[in-house]
């Protein structure tokens, strides 16, 4: 380590010798520059650590959060894109199907399917309808409340469960 970043003096100090300028006849100084982050970075980084924690717990709120600017930049950039995503809302509704006939199941793998399925529909009609109007027309921003508490709690159940 250099002798100019090295600390020196009291814990959580550092002081650094800047040397004498060329051509200059002034006297060498020192600079003290404390150690100790900011309130506010402080509370950043203990939010930072929390979610990176919880990321994969929290990966439907992150989801739920991104969709909010795509679907804006989507409304901005070309309206006639929620014409596009609307036929997404059948795929979930295809896949049920799909998976019923292929393994048939009963009882509680069924009705986690038909939840999954539900689920999926809202999300792609919510990401249609807000890309065509805008997230925040209408009732779209409860419309997307009640997706995200439905999406959320389900996660933590089956992540629990597993």
């Amino acid at each position: 380590m250099s002798s100019r970043t090295r600390a020196r003096g009291a814990a959580g100090v550092h002081t650094v010798r800047i040397p004498h300028q060329r051509g200059r006849r002034s006297q060498p100084f020192l600079i003290v520059v404390p150690d100790r982050p900011s309130l506010i970075r402080e509370a950043f980084a203990v939010l930072g650590r929390g979610l990176w924690h919880y990321r994969r717990p929290l990966a439907p709120t992150a989801l739920a959060l991104l969709a909010w600017p795509v679907t804006a930049i989507l409304h901005a950039i070309a309206w006639w894109s929620g014409l596009l995503l609307a036929p997404a809302t059948l795929v979930p509704v295809l896949w049920l199907l799909v998976m019923q006939r292929r393994r048939g199941a009963r009882s509680s793998v069924l009705a986690w399917r038909v939840c999954l399925a539900g689920v999926a529909t809202i999300t792609a009609a919510w990401a249609a309808l807000a890309s065509g109007f805008g997230p925040l027309a209408g009732p779209l921003p409860l419309f997307w409340l009640l997706a995200w508490l439905v999406a959320q709690t389900a996660w933590l159940i089956v992540c629990r469960s597993h």
